[in-house]
């Protein structure tokens, strides 16, 4: 097959992964600044490094072929999509080459099982060593681990890769039993936990070798099963506390070719995922937990963003006087982000905050004017009703949008 033909299926097959992130990848030595690849600036998939930077990464899988029959998966073993390898030697020209015509900044690299798993994982870490040490490749590298493979093979790619990612798929392990019987779900933990360890070692040692220094993170898919977005939160939230992931992924469910029957037929609402990484905004920056977010379980709202939800669930709280309160409380004001709630309490140290700085800040100003008070600002009590609240505050449905 030619190389362009498996590059259109390979690509193709490698969209449905959501945890292709470039966050937090320094450079892999100040020494290498000769290297192919080393640079911090913006280099035909996009992702953002912390600082808002937006890098190319190309994103394929060795292969789709697999021994998986994941039900969910358009890979799974059963599914009739064309199919496609490419040698490790065939995926380090093809990044050099791209990287070389100035395309991409780095390589994203998942794959189907075949063989075996530890197999697969020796192809995977063969392409990323090869990158480093036979090209002197310092783009960014992030590699998706298979769980079954040996934690030796699991720590040879941490050494290679700027990240390392494990999907848990399924929210719950009864899920992941019924739609993916072969995969289990203590060997992806198992997995997760290595990783940890791995990275906390090369920490707390200033001679031992970086180990996948932009962290790990995995997927979570939304709506193939009836698993509810308060228990997929806290499954995040779990994932957040006992591995230190960099990021948990939302993908929402997308009907694939001969869908099996035990999978929903239409996908879930986009706006879904949207709501579940604004929630999973406020978990990891804001201090929020899951218990705070629903009154009790079941889905995050569509029509208004989980940080509205909460102020309007809980009035008691509100309106914040900007210059009494901490900043953590002025952050939960809806229209008030992190950084502008750090920068009013600085304000704040040399004169009293008034409405007009809240203008100049560019805050929400529909959303956080009933939920404040300020030095010559005080909401009208006729605005303080919570349905009133919400129902100016709730866009037209025309009107919702993903941003």
């Amino acid at each position: 097959m030619e190389l362009l033909k498996k590059l259109e299926i390979l690509a193709d097959a490698a969209k449905y992964d959501a945890s292709c992130a470039s966050g937090g990848a320094p450079q892999r030595s100040s020494r290498d600044t000769d290297g192919l690849g080393a640079s911090t600036g913006s280099g035909i998939c996009h992702s953002f490094t912390p600082d808002g930077r937006c890098v190319s990464l190309l994103k394929i899988l060795l292969t789709n072929f697999c021994l998986y029959d994941c039900q969910y998966c358009v890979n799974r073993r059963t599914s009739n999509v064309p199919r496609a390898r490419f040698t490790p030697e065939e995926v380090v020209s093809l990044t050099l080459d791209f990287y070389r015509r100035n395309y991409i900044d780095g390589l994203f690299l998942s794959s189907g099982v075949i063989q075996s798993s530890n197999y697969t994982m020796e192809q995977l870490v063969r392409v990323a060593q090869s990158l480093r040490e036979d090209h002197q490749f310092r783009g960014y590298i992030h590699l998706k681990t298979i769980p079954d493979a040996d934690h030796a093979l699991i720590a040879q790619a941490g050494r290679y890769a700027d990240r390392l990612s494990v999907n848990i798929e399924l929210p719950t392990e009864i899920s992941l039993e019924r739609l993916a019987p072969e995969k289990s779900a203590r060997t992806i933990r198992l997995a997760m936990g290595s990783i940890r360890l791995a990275r906390e070692e090369a920490g707390n040692d200033a001679k031992a070798p970086r180990f996948s220094p932009a962290g790990q993170s995995t997927q979570m898919i939304v709506g193939a099963d009836e698993t509810s977005d308060s228990t997929i939160l806290q499954t995040a939230e779990t994932l957040y506390g006992s591995y230190r992931l960099k990021r948990v992924y939302y993908s929402a469910f997308s009907p694939i070719p001969d869908s099996p029957t035990s999978l929903p037929a239409k996908a879930p609402p986009l706006l879904r995922e949207h709501r579940l990484y604004q929630a999973d905004f406020l978990l990891r920056g804001y201090g929020f937990r899951v218990d705070e977010l629903f009154d009790k379980p079941g889905n995050l709202a569509l029509d208004i963003d989980p940080k509205l939800a909460w102020a309007l669930n809980h009035r008691d709280s509100f309106p914040v006087d900007l210059n009494r309160a901490h900043a953590r409380m002025i952050a939960r004001v809806p229209g008030i982000g992190m950084r502008n709630a750090k920068r009013l309490v600085e304000l704040r140290r040399s004169r009293l905050i008034r409405y007009q700085d809240l203008v100049q800040l560019r805050c929400s100003m529909e959303k956080t004017k009933p939920f404040v008070v300020t030095v010559d600002y005080r909401p009208a009590q006729s605005d303080l009703s919570t349905e009133r609240l919400r129902h100016a505050l709730t866009p037209p449905p025309t009107q919702l949008s993903l941003l």
